[in-house]
């Protein structure tokens, strides 16, 4: 779940969100760390990607998944949040349930009973954010989950093919539906698009430097036309894809220094103003 992000301050407050890549032993099942800061009070939009996140609020350990539209959450100003995202295809065999069991946002001592409750009381004794990830990362290793290869092969293929047709991973199309819904939440044709707007929100920089325009965008991600894209934007964000770039345009004229401390737009996407 990313924290949205403002090249501006609020009232003196300003936005953080950082990713780190989880560690070399996790890369089966985890696609990053991340840690942010809200800086002021205002509802969160996570857009769907996909993936699940077990996320640490500094109260609670929740897992927050979006798979189909826009969530909003409520995030006080002194929110800090500490998470880890779980690889598309890969939550239902960490958390041990399939996913169209579950709500957008679950307790994960509702999953994990004991377990949760213990690194919670750890969670909440750790200041440190580092700290607080590595926690996460090992109550994810204790799980010892083998995902589905087939799935999370046919996943990586959905986010660079145009066509769920062309995926192929040695099992048929009925079968392979059947497996994604388990481990995903919704069938390859669903994901297909989301993988789709996803890839869509990585070229919101170009746009938004005018190196590119939305019908050549349309054309190379393979939307039928502008008018297709505008309709899946709205559909996946709630937003038009011209105000998505807008947002982008105010990310690159913030004048925030240094480069490194500069905000920036998650790489997944899962949160938006």
């Amino acid at each position: 779940m990313g924290v949205p992000l403002r090249p501006l301050a609020v009232a003196g407050a300003r936005s953080v969100y950082r990713e780190v890549p989880p560690p070399a032993a996790l890369t089966g099942v985890l696609a990053c760390g991340w840690h942010g800061h809200t800086g002021w009070a205002r509802p969160l939009r996570v857009l769907p990607d996909g993936c699940a996140d077990l996320v640490w609020d500094g109260d609670t350990l929740t897992v927050v998944v979006t798979v189909g539209a826009p969530l909003r959450l409520w995030v006080p100003a002194s929110a800090s949040r500490v998470g880890v995202r779980l690889r598309c295809g890969a939550a239902a065999a960490v958390l041990g349930t399939a996913m169209p069991e579950l709500p957008a946002v679950t307790r994960l001592s509702d999953l994990w009973g004991a377990d949760a409750r213990r690194a919670e009381e750890v969670l909440a004794a750790t200041a440190d954010p580092e700290a607080q990830r590595g926690i996460l990362e090992t109550l994810v290793a204790r799980r010892s989950a083998t995902p589905d290869r087939r799935v999370l092969a046919a996943v990586q293929a959905l986010g660079v093919t145009t066509r769920t047709s062309e995926v192929a991973v040695g099992i048929s199309e009925r079968t392979l539906r059947r497996h994604f819904v388990h481990a995903v939440g919704a069938g390859p044709k669903q994901l297909h698009r989301v993988r789709r707007f996803q890839r869509f929100l990585r070229s919101l920089e170009t746009l938004a430097a005018g190196q590119a325009s939305l019908a050549g965008v349309a054309a190379d991600l393979g939307y039928a036309d502008q008018s297709h894209l505008g309709r899946e934007c709205r559909r996946l964000s709630g937003s038009s894809p011209a105000a998505l770039v807008r947002v982008a345009e105010k990310f690159q004229t913030a004048a925030v220094s240094p480069r490194h401390d500069r905000p920036h737009v998650p790489s997944h996407h899962r949160g938006a103003r």
